[in-house]
């Protein structure tokens, strides 16, 4: 069975809740039951099917990050929260 592709809201809108240097927050949920990128409450919500691993996890929020951005992970950047729910990425 093929996974379900995941939910993506507009890149101009995940952009637009980044600060004036290009920092986006972000709440991740790890190990969740889909893939997800949601805007709530002006936030972004990030959840991915990977557990929190060795990282594994942090690779794969950045990943479907750029995937809702359209750009390539490697124009991303973990800033803050390696081991914890809220993170704070460079967009690139």
């Amino acid at each position: 069975m093929a996974r379900p592709k995941a939910d993506l809201p507009e890149a101009e809108a995940i952009r637009a809740l980044a600060d004036g240097e290009g920092r986006l927050a972000v709440r991740v949920t790890p190990g969740a039951r889909s893939e997800s990128v949601v805007i709530e409450n002006n936030r972004v919500l990030v959840k991915t099917r990977v557990k929190p691993q060795d990282g594994a996890a942090n690779e794969a929020v950045l990943a479907l990050l750029a995937t809702a951005l359209g750009c390539a992970p490697s124009r991303l950047h973990l800033l803050r929260g390696a081991t914890s729910r809220d993170k704070l990425v460079q967009l690139g």
